[in-house]
């Protein structure tokens, strides 16, 4: 059973497309669908149909594995070097596909160092179930491969601000007003959104920075389907299940 979704704001209709985000919930979505600024937290990626009848759908998730070697995947690589210190660090090296199947961290670490070279962060084994869960929907429904595209909140907000990274911190007073201010600039109506959700699901389900990321990741959707589009790397690579390795931004 799935959480209600919520509506905010309204418009002309339009092209449907969310920005998607883990969180302790499940995953938190915000976007234009109907003409309406939504969103909600779903408990998993497989239940939830809807996905199929969207234009784009922006997820802050990796796509695209390695499955051995010592270099990791290019689009993260580039990211960082386009954010800089401190934004960079936002930006972290995904577990092999093999490391997803592990039964603990200990046992990831190992998975992980024999086929790269180098262990996983507890950080990087904390959100290997979603990796796994997203992994294993985009390789069982091949139609949505080029519909649920992989983004970073700090890379999108990078592009949506011109090529200049946020200065604050996202988890901070002031990290938080300046992400907002950026997208009141850009799209005024999805900023309601966040109070909305934030007093439908309990902070235990969603923090306030979930919602943010999703908003980014929203609102970016539908500069891309307008034609403002960035891919990192600018030429595609796929993985070895035929999965792109490659972020998506909209350009300010």
């Amino acid at each position: 059973m799935t959480d209600p979704d919520h509506q905010i704001g309204a418009g002309a209709n339009g092209p449907r497309r969310i920005g998607i985000d883990g969180c302790r919930g499940g995953w938190v979505w915000c976007g234009r669908l109907d003409g309406r600024w939504q969103g909600g937290v779903r408990a998993s990626l497989a239940q939830w149909p809807e996905l199929d009848a969207l234009d784009l759908a922006l997820i802050d998730m990796p796509i695209g594995l390695v499955e051995h070697g010592t270099d990791e995947r290019r689009c993260d690589r580039e990211a960082r070097a386009l954010l800089g210190r401190p934004r960079a660090s936002s930006v972290f090296r995904p577990p092999c596909r093999a490391a997803l199947e592990a039964a603990d961290y200990h046992e990831a670490c190992v998975l992980n160092r024999a086929r790269t070279g180098v262990a996983l962060s507890r950080q990087t084994w904390g959100i290997t179930p979603k990796i796994r869960e997203l992994d294993r929907l985009l390789r069982g429904r091949a139609g949505l491969r080029w519909r649920l595209r992989e983004a970073h909140p700090e890379l999108c907000l990078w592009g949506l601000a011109g090529g200049r990274p946020m200065r604050h911190p996202k988890r901070t007073r002031q990290g938080r007003a300046e992400r907002l201010a950026l997208l009141g600039a850009l799209e005024p109506d999805c900023i309601a959104l966040l109070e909305t959700l934030m007093g439908a699901h309990p902070r235990r389900a969603v923090a306030a920075d979930d919602i943010i990321d999703a908003l980014v990741l929203g609102v970016s959707a539908g500069r891309l389907l307008r034609g403002r589009v960035g891919r990192v790397p600018g030429d595609l690579e796929l993985d070895a299940a035929g999965l792109p390795m490659q972020l998506l931004l909209a350009l300010g």
